[in-house]
């Protein structure tokens, strides 16, 4: 192991034991967390009760923004400068969203009297502030992860959060296995799903469709060698063959399933806000749209699935890669370079897209199906396919990037 890979994984351990150290410091006005507290309590009533999730949903709400914005689209694509400012304003986001989450969870817990004995000496602005900084403290820890450490901060920081939940839901099955509520045969049918979920994700995510491409011979160095008097020669590039790779989930997970909720709920929770919420059919709506229901299995799964489309078109932008191609001299064996060529690659993104889309909808909706076949186990919220799959792939980055730090040398130059 090189002392650069020995530093940086010291650093990502201890960056994490910071985070789990700051899930047991309680925020402005909670005090000591009472022994009869779960694990789980002393997290909601900590610091970092909110997570990194806030800061989540604004990189998503900036992001879906830029699908529409051409201005927040040219600068994301404009290189190191626009992409700070594009953090920059995912950072405003953040405090907007933080703020109000945090001020509406200390004002929750201060109509709780098991928590607060004296609700006008519960510190509410406090408490918000330090749920906020908390918040903040956390994005910056991720930052610092992914800059001094191996992985990705943000994923890491995910996947860390959902790895705790393990360990307690294994003892809760256990206890239900060994007080004969769940059969065995239940357990092991989760236990081989879960296991073949693992290797699927394993398998698309490392899967590629690679298109050929041919760059022509090209001569570098022209204009730089009149300028210099002729001192520097031209430089001949070769023609060569190469693959541009596609790949098959192109368009991630996080922004799918996040924004796949909000499509159901929020139409519901207008219609709920005008009519109000006691309405019998508005309360229906909120019942069919419940977690197991074949109303929200079904609507899910379709919303996932053109969520997965309309990213992926963003992502994979065929007109935007044809240009690249163009200003390279680069072509694809039998296709006219410019539109023809985006065209192809249109079509040829289009029908990956298909298989990707289809593998995140499966991924999503395992534990559903599950509650309405009548076969679930007491998972926590966290333990789901999309969860797997934010663990794998965490686990794949930090595989790719272990090797190439042990593959560089201190200068920086590959061995």
């Amino acid at each position: 192991m090189s002392r650069e890979l020995a530093r940086r994984i010291a650093f990502t351990i201890g960056a994490l034991l910071l985070f789990r150290l700051g899930t047991q410091v309680p925020f402005v006005g909670m005090g000591a967390p009472s022994p009869s507290f779960s694990g789980e309590h002393v997290v909601r009533f900590s610091i970092f009760a909110l997570g990194i999730l806030p800061y989540l949903t604004a990189a998503i709400v900036v992001r879906l923004v830029s699908l529409v914005s051409r201005r927040l689209s040219s600068l994301e694509r404009s290189g190191e400068r626009g992409r700070r400012r594009i953090s920059g304003y995912t950072l405003i986001v953040t405090l907007v969203f933080t703020t109000f989450q945090a001020y509406g969870y200390a004002s929750t817990i201060r109509t709780i009297p098991a928590l607060v004995p004296d609700p006008d000496a519960w510190p509410v602005l406090a408490a918000t502030a330090s749920i906020v900084g908390g918040v903040f403290v956390l994005v910056w820890l991720s930052e610092q992860i992914t800059r001094h450490g191996i992985g990705n901060g943000l994923a890491l920081l995910l996947s860390v959060n959902i790895l705790v939940h393990v360990p307690v839901d294994i003892v809760g099955i256990a206890r239900l296995l060994q007080d004969g509520q769940v059969s065995g045969s239940v357990v092991l049918f989760h236990a081989l799903v879960w296991i073949g979920v693992v290797a699927l994700i394993v398998f698309v995510e490392g899967a590629r469709r690679n298109v050929r491409v041919e760059f022509a011979e090209r001569r570098l160095g022209g204009r730089l060698g009149g300028r210099l008097g002729g001192r520097l020669g031209d430089r001949l590039l070769p023609a060569r063959a190469a693959v541009l790779p596609i790949k098959i989930n192109s368009a991630g997970f996080l922004v799918p399933a996040t924004v796949a909720p909000w499509i159901l709920f929020l139409p519901v929770a207008g219609l709920a806000y005008i009519f109000g919420a006691d309405t019998p059919w508005v309360a229906a709506a909120y019942r069919q749209l419940g977690f197991g229901m074949l109303a929200h299995l079904v609507l899910g799964s379709v919303a996932i699935f053109v969520l997965a489309f309309i990213y992926t078109a963003y992502v994979v932008d065929p007109e935007h890669a044809a240009k690249s191609l163009a200003a390279r001299d680069g072509t694809i064996p039998g296709v006219a370079p410019g539109e023809a060529t985006a065209n192809y690659l249109d079509r040829v993104v289009s029908l990956t897209t298909v298989v990707g889309a289809v593998y995140l909808t499966v991924l999503q909706l395992i534990p559903e199906v599950f509650e309405l076949y009548g076969i679930g186990l007491p998972y926590s919220m966290m333990i789901n396919g999309g969860g797997a799959l934010v663990v794998v792939c965490t686990a794949l980055d930090i595989k790719t990037q272990v090797r190439d730090v042990s593959l560089t040398n201190p200068g920086g130059v590959r061995r």
